[in-house]
């Protein structure tokens, strides 16, 4: 038994030895040949730049539906998301009292107008009064004159003369205070009549219901939001923007949204803000639609690139440019099989792509992601024969 497991040991381990011989073999082939990298090809183009920063949606023409009373919400007649047109019923509030209140106010109107007019026929009759009297008085004086009438009739129709005067100021008093209280009853008439009308809510402009805030049977005050309302066609996106960048932002170009729902659409730049936020040095932007997207909300979180130019030079990916530890930038070029670090000055970039300038030539090989690959490695284009795909991948 002994004898048969070391003839066994025997002929396993030349195999093992031509194993490990294949592997390290293979290792050194692939060592030789160099680590595989995504590469691209240095080309003169432009980018588009771009400058982007987080939002929200909001509306432009918000407006909160609003109580202006106390009272009881007797029903709400829309919901969210129904659309409403000017002057639709909206929420009604309970109304009793104060219809009850409006009519009380119209009856006393109404006999205080019979106030008024019975006081102004006092006063006509305190002026034909007074005209009598003072016929009286001119015709004693002119008997008394003649010797006719006594001192004292005349005396009695002076008297009766002052009188009517102080009669007629009299009744003038009382119609004017008659005619004062008629009117601040008539004040105090559309007073009511308004408050009656509160009771209704109506829509005063296009729009949808993006709130119900109050349900039947709540009891609200004067300043208690009921309904918000957006207008649609106003719904626009206001983005942040770093203030060192905002020189490049202006009315009317063109924009690119990405809601958070994954909807694309494109939008301009509607209106750039003048106030900085002192804690983040941050403008707002204000960015429209360009095309409404089918379904959106209000506050949703979206993502906005903002087109402010175009940039002409040499390209490279983005993730192609590495910086050391003093911050310099530059890129991995590929010659002889082996990566170069070449110096560059990084411009604008877009759309995956930067400008660079600098040592670094058109038609240049450079990794495409510098992360994966450092200066002086062996490398290989990954899953391609550079060769085959045109790339002069020896050339010095």
């Amino acid at each position: 038994m002994d004898r048969t497991l070391v003839l066994s040991r025997w002929v396993w381990l030349p195999a093992l030895g031509i194993a490990v011989l294949v592997a390290a073999a293979a290792l050194g082939w692939n060592v030789l040949r160099g680590t595989p990298v995504a590469v691209a090809v240095v080309r003169n183009g432009e980018v588009v730049v771009q400058v982007g920063g987080p939002g929200t949606v909001q509306a432009r023409v918000p407006l909160t539906v609003s109580a202006r009373l106390t009272s009881t919400v007797a029903e709400v007649a829309v919901d969210v998301g129904d659309s409403v047109q000017p002057g639709q019923l909206l929420a009604l509030l309970e109304a009793r009292d104060l219809v009850a209140r409006h009519a009380a106010v119209a009856r006393q109107q109404k006999s205080l107008a019979s106030q008024v007019e019975a006081a102004a026929a006092t006063v006509a009759k305190a002026h034909a009064d007074l005209e009598l009297a003072r016929i009286r008085e001119r015709r004693d004086a002119d008997l008394h004159a003649q010797g006719f009438v006594s001192p004292a009739a005349l005396d009695a129709s002076v008297a009766a003369s002052r009188g009517a005067e102080a009669v007629l100021r009299g009744s003038e008093a009382s119609w004017a205070a008659r005619r004062s209280d008629q009117q601040a009853l008539a004040e105090e008439l559309v007073i009511a009549r308004a408050q009656v009308g509160y009771t209704r809510l109506v829509a005063p402009m296009p729009g949808r219901v993006i709130q119900r805030l109050v349900e039947p049977g709540t009891t609200v005050a004067p300043g208690t939001p009921i309904l918000r309302l957006v207008d649609p066609a106003t719904l626009w996106i206001a983005m942040r923007v770093d203030e060192a960048l905002v020189d490049q932002v202006a009315v009317g170009q063109p924009a690119t949204i990405r809601l958070r729902s994954g909807s694309i659409v494109p939008g301009r730049v509607e209106r750039v803000t003048l106030q900085s936020d002192a804690a983040t040095r941050e403008l707002e932007v204000n960015v429209a639609f360009s095309e409404m997207p089918r379904r959106i909300a209000i506050d949703q979180d979206a993502q906005v690139h903002i087109d402010v130019g175009r940039e002409h030079g040499l390209l490279v990916p983005a993730a192609a440019v590495a910086h050391d530890a003093a911050g310099r930038a530059g890129v991995l070029q590929v010659s002889g099989g082996r990566t170069h670090l070449v110096p560059v000055r990084v411009g604008p970039a877009g759309g995956g792509m930067v400008v660079v300038s600098g040592r670094l030539e058109e038609g240049a090989i450079v990794v495409a992601d510098a992360g994966r690959a450092g200066p002086g490695m062996r490398v290989r284009p990954a899953g391609s024969d550079p060769t085959r795909a045109g790339i002069p991948w020896n050339s010095p």
